[in-house]
């Protein structure tokens, strides 16, 4: 069976009575270069043990079975067991877990599932829970390669640098965890239903040290999540009122510190910039 056919598809779906959901995002693929070179561009191997969120009818799922050494898929709507267990059937090295991933021990699965792969994360993943579902998987730190397809604003986000009009504290959070890059584009009609906006696929290697030394790894999110809090300001009264203790005057003494003018605004700041006053921060809060 051709699972990117949208005449099969939809006779699928019929056969079992299947409606789609707004509510989960579901938008299933209909061209079959798109999980083919999803997965071709995931890098997985035989080495491998990938966990797909969101298999759909398993389009993208039946690639990476013919890749991977072992695929757990999670799949929230349990609606999809008979037609995934039609389409998918044929893979003895396939496990299907049925369960919202957010609420998942990442990994109890993972030790689980692929006790002696390599751990990587692939997935198409729903427009609304995107955020969540990235950033449990980076911070987990337990795969050591993640591609996913996303909103392409999202994903020009993501990779945006610093002094980008994309660049956002979601930059800063995915790139201290990864090395983001952006593969290619999916237009709309790639999918059923159709969305209302270009996807793009983006790939995110782990790094396997933090990219810049740290005292306290809270308070650098704490700054970085401070600064762009208030985004048309200046990092003086941004970072003012995200560290009262100190306020604006303490941070202004911050910022000169590590060598920058008080108007500065944290949009321009990369993360060895953010680093440094999050490391002075916690120095002038703990007197050390």
């Amino acid at each position: 069976m051709d699972l990117c056919d949208i005449n099969q598809i939809k006779a699928l779906l019929a056969a079992h009575g299947f409606h789609f959901s707004k509510a989960k995002g579901q938008n299933f693929l209909t061209q079959g270069w798109v999980p083919a070179r999803i997965a071709e561009e995931s890098g997985v191997d035989e080495s491998c043990g990938v966990l797909e969120v969101g298999p759909g009818i398993g389009c993208l799922t039946k690639e990476l079975c013919l890749r991977a050494g072992k695929v757990c898929a999670v799949e929230v709507d349990t609606s999809l067991k008979p037609i995934l267990a039609q389409t998918l059937g044929e893979f003895d090295n396939l496990s299907i877990v049925y369960g919202d991933v957010l609420k998942l021990d990442l990994q109890k699965l993972v030790s689980e599932q692929f006790p002696d792969k390599k751990p990587m994360a692939c997935a198409n993943l729903p427009y609304y829970i995107t955020s969540p579902i990235l950033s449990a998987l980076l911070e987990s730190r337990l795969f050591s390669q993640v591609t996913v397809m996303v909103q392409k604003e999202v994903a020009q986000r993501i990779c945006a640098p610093a002094g980008d009009g994309e660049y956002s504290a979601f930059s800063v959070f995915c790139q201290y965890y990864s090395r983001p890059e952006l593969l290619f584009d999916v237009p709309p009609h790639c999918f059923i239903p159709q969305p209302k906006v270009t996807s793009s696929v983006i790939r995110l290697t782990m790094r396997e040290e933090p990219p810049c030394e740290l005292l306290d790894e809270g308070y650098f999110f704490r700054t970085v999540r401070g600064g762009f809090a208030m985004r048309r300001k200046t990092a003086c009264n941004a970072l003012g009122s995200a560290f009262p203790k100190l306020g604006k005057a303490g941070i202004a003494e911050v910022l000169e510190a590590c060598g920058h003018a008080p108007t500065v605004r944290c949009e321009t700041m990369d993360i060895p910039a953010f680093a440094a006053i999050a490391n002075e921060i916690y120095r002038r809060e703990h007197n050390v």
